[in-house]
């Protein structure tokens, strides 16, 4: 049972769903196969990892998750400068497309049907 409840949590640490939830359903069963009285801090494990497992998509998941990696992203660093103004007159123009060159080809404009047999240009 510890096993299976390992297995889920990691799993669930890697973001692998389907294997968490076949880990959780396996120590649900030996969970139940036990009385009442035995591997109660197993049973408290499972039921936390039951808890991990049902709020992986939720919104308040995602806010908590998120709230988190901003405040660790500010921890320490420095603010960076102002920037300064830039002139507005200059305006980028746009990159033209690159023109691609396919060197001397000849077309055999006569077997297309554009004219004489004896030109190959």
């Amino acid at each position: 049972m510890q096993h299976a409840i390992s297995l889920a949590n990691m799993a669930m640490s890697r973001k692998n769903w389907s294997a968490a939830r076949y880990a959780l359903s396996r120590a649900r069963v030996l969970a139940e196969a036990l009385p009442a009285n035995v591997a109660v801090a197993e049973r408290e494990r499972l039921s936390a990892a039951r808890k991990r497992f049902a709020a992986r998509n939720t919104p308040a998941a995602k806010k908590a998750k998120q709230a988190k990696a901003t405040a660790t992203k500010r921890a320490g660093g420095k603010k960076p400068a102002p920037k300064k103004p830039t002139a507005k007159s200059t305006a980028k123009q746009p990159k033209p497309a690159p023109v691609r060159d396919l060197g001397d080809r000849f077309i055999n404009r006569a077997a297309l049907g554009y004219g004489p047999t004896n030109e190959t240009r």
